[in-house]
């Protein structure tokens, strides 16, 4: 990549940075980074979010600590003398409201002079499409293609110039053989399934399946997953762990971010498997998850 091509992405704030060439020194929100990383954009490096403390998050690192992509920390508690040292000419995030980065304050990117891009990973858009524009974006940073961003257009898989992660060779081929394994898992076992997050032992939040885009595509593709009931929250239904017993799930998907806790009470033969509200949206990740999510239900 010659990096002299002028550059310019919309972003799904309607934002439209440009630039007089590819960006090549890229910083990015720890779950954005890890998705470029897969398509072949390696970050210069990431930031955390509120939930994130001074180290990598295993859960949510993805490829970017085994490659050697530096953590800065929170994004709200960044140094910015630090950021400022590291030269970058293009912040990554993400948004959830269509309107604001979620983990970085825009204005640090204004005081530094680089254009911040903020995608939507919210419940507005579907999964294939939250792909599609990752892979749009991925795109590119490799090719230095001016980008106005076809949320349908899932981007190629990963070139050689920035070093892919392992398994980011997988496209959107691959997303849809790993679906066609679970949509058949699923069809055949019929099990019930319940998403949370753990918050302590008096405490757990159940997730909305429609609220996230991950969940909303399993429910396509035939997972039965399960719904916590009327109450407050747009994401999340608050309550106790007496309130999974009720639910009678066959299978929870626990969040096993580093800010969450295990389960403290499951049902008897429940079985378990990891889910990361924060998946790199790539297809290599994806693919990974359902096939996991497959092997837990036919388990």
């Amino acid at each position: 990549m010659s990096g002299a091509q002028p550059w310019g992405f919309t972003d799904d704030r309607g934002t439209e940075p440009g630039a007089a060439r590819v960006p090549e020194r890229v910083v990015a929100y720890v779950r954005a980074g890890a998705a470029l990383l897969d398509l072949g954009v390696r970050p210069v490096a990431v930031y955390g979010s509120g939930h994130d403390g001074p180290g990598y998050d295993p859960a949510k690192a993805g490829g970017l600590e085994a490659a050697g992509v530096p953590y800065l920390g929170p994004g709200r508690a960044l140094d910015e003398g630090v950021l400022r040292e590291l030269r970058p000419d293009l912040v990554v995030d993400v948004t959830y409201d269509g309107k604001s980065p979620y983990a970085l304050d825009e204005a640090v990117a204004d005081r530094l002079g680089v254009p911040l891009v903020a995608l939507s990973v919210g419940n507005e858009l579907t999964l294939p499409e939250i792909l599609g524009r990752f892979g749009a974006l991925g795109a590119s940073l490799r090719a230095g293609a001016p980008v106005t961003g076809d949320p349908s257009a899932a981007g190629p898989s990963a070139g050689p110039s920035a070093g892919p992660s392992a398994g980011s060779a997988v496209g959107p081929a691959g997303v849809a053989e790993a679906e066609a394994v679970l949509r058949g898992v699923a069809g055949r076992t019929g099990l019930a399934v319940l998403a949370l997050s753990g918050a302590g032992p008096d405490q757990v939040h159940l997730a909305r399946p429609q609220a996230w885009p991950e969940l909303a595509r399993l429910a396509a593709l035939g997972v039965r997953l399960l719904d916590p009931g009327p109450g407050p929250g747009a994401n999340w239904l608050t309550a106790d762990w007496g309130r999974v017993a009720e639910l009678g799930p066959d299978l929870i998907l626990f969040d096993n971010r580093f800010h969450a806790v295990p389960p403290y009470e499951t049902p008897p033969g429940t079985r378990l498997a990891a889910w990361n509200p924060e998946t790199p949206p790539s297809p290599a990740a994806y693919a990974r998850f359902f096939r996991e999510l497959a092997e837990a239900l036919a388990a």
